[in-house]
């Protein structure tokens, strides 16, 4: 039996990823990814049952670098203002050092694979989710259905990152998103979820 060589396998994850962001799922196949590290077919098997084992592990292992990232200096027991400009912050940060993670984790949310069981829920759901309870609870924001919550807190960031990510310009400029800009819309997007 061959030795697992982690770097080996770091780089066929990487290059998935790249194939992924790229070409989507169905640019993914196992011959093309082998070419792509210049290595056999079989050697990829030697880390991943398959190619279903690969995704989920790839899935898997974005998410994991996500939570690290967004949850660092992060406590669900915040201020409200505060935890939500630090979640702002951390995922800029996130989506800054690893725009390709971003992308893939953005393609692979929109895809039946979440769903597989392997996937379970994750540290950074559960933060989250005592992080909104808790703002309820000390009557920050008020109870809401949890897609209005997450479309008044969340939208007006991802569309910013949107346009920055895939240097969208909206009328005929590009957009390079700055923490300047970041933080003026998250003023405005605040003052849309707290109770007055």
């Amino acid at each position: 039996m061959r030795v697992k060589d982690e770097q080996k396998a770091a780089l066929i994850q990487e290059k998935a990823i790249e194939m992924i962001v790229r070409e989507g799922f169905d640019g993914l196949s196992m011959h093309k990814l082998a070419k792509a590290v210049d290595i056999s077919v079989s050697t990829i098997y030697i880390y991943f049952k398959n190619r279903e084992d690969l995704l989920n592990q790839l899935y898997i292992d974005v998410m994991a670098v996500f939570v690290r990232e967004t949850l660092q200096d992060f406590d669900p027991e915040m201020d409200f203002e505060a935890g939500l400009w630090l979640q702002w912050r951390n995922r800029f940060r996130y989506i800054q050092r690893y725009p390709l993670h971003y992308l893939f984790s953005e393609q692979f949310r929109h895809s039946p694979l979440i769903r597989h069981p392997a996937i379970g829920k994750d540290a950074f759901r559960q933060a989250m989710q005592q992080f909104t309870a808790n703002a309820i609870r000390r009557k920050q924001i008020p109870e809401l259905p949890v897609e209005v919550y997450w479309a008044l807190a969340y939208g007006p960031f991802y569309t910013l990152v949107g346009f920055h990510v895939h240097n969208n310009p909206f009328f005929d400029k590009p957009f390079k998103l700055s923490e300047a800009l970041l933080k003026q819309t998250f003023e405005r997007t605040i003052l849309s979820l707290k109770i007055v």
